[in-house]
């Protein structure tokens, strides 16, 4: 065996025991997110200097004050939003590009598609990059005021929000689809709930998913740029 080889045989390894031990044993359950966390190289999505690092259970730095999240809470949060394969996604928050690349995987083209927005104009570049690399054709990027969503594209079978809001942007209720969910951190800056927003109709129903910590959401409906 060469290698690369090697390496490649040492990264599905270590995404296997990421997915059972940070993912199926805390309970996640979704046979599709689960497969689609195995699949996803999440070390081509952190800096060269943190690839040893990047199946840890924890966030990692990617600059620009961002990071990519804890694996699970990219899989918690993709587990919320119920994808079936069909839908159209927006992510708010592209940092590193690996959450679209999940979301990519379990909405493919050409039934699915994904939107994401993200206010650095560097780490969407990065992003774009990254997903065009490893084959992602069904994902859109987009730069811009994430808190204010993306009207042309809507309405959204669901939209994960990626920064911790200080409450729900009415923006991103409004391009919600009947029907649709919405992911997103609320709280303070420094420590939220995840919450699971469904609409039916002109009702709104929320549940608590999970506790958490995200980088702020700023824009609009934000924190302030």
């Amino acid at each position: 065996m060469n290698s690369t080889a090697a390496v490649r045989r040492d990264y599905a390894v270590l995404r296997e025991a990421m997915v059972e031990w940070q993912l199926r044993q805390r309970g996640i359950r979704d046979p599709r997110v689960l497969e689609a966390m195995r699949e996803v190289p999440r070390h081509e999505f952190v800096p060269s200097q943190l690839v040893a690092q990047a199946y840890d259970d924890c966030p990692l730095p990617i600059g620009e004050g961002q990071t990519i999240s804890q694996p699970y809470m990219v899989a918690a949060m993709t587990e919320a939003a119920e994808l079936t394969g069909r839908e159209t996604v927006l992510e708010v928050g592209t940092g590193s590009g690996y959450q679209a690349a999940i979301l990519a995987r379990l909405v493919p083209p050409p039934a699915g598609r994904v939107y994401t927005i993200e206010q650095h104009a560097s780490l969407s570049a990065q992003a774009e990059e990254r997903l065009r690399r490893l084959g992602c054709t069904n994902v859109t990027f987009l730069i811009g005021d994430g808190s204010l969503g993306y009207a042309e594209a809507a309405p959204y079978d669901a939209i994960i929000v990626t920064a911790g809001a200080p409450e729900v942007p009415p923006t991103l209720l409004e391009q919600l689809a009947d029907g649709g969910r919405l992911v997103i951190p609320v709280g303070r800056c420094d420590s939220q709930e995840l919450l699971l927003v469904r609409k039916r109709g002109a009702e709104m129903t929320r549940e608590t998913v999970n506790y958490c910590r995200f980088v702020p959401l700023t824009g609009r409906y934000g924190w302030g740029s």
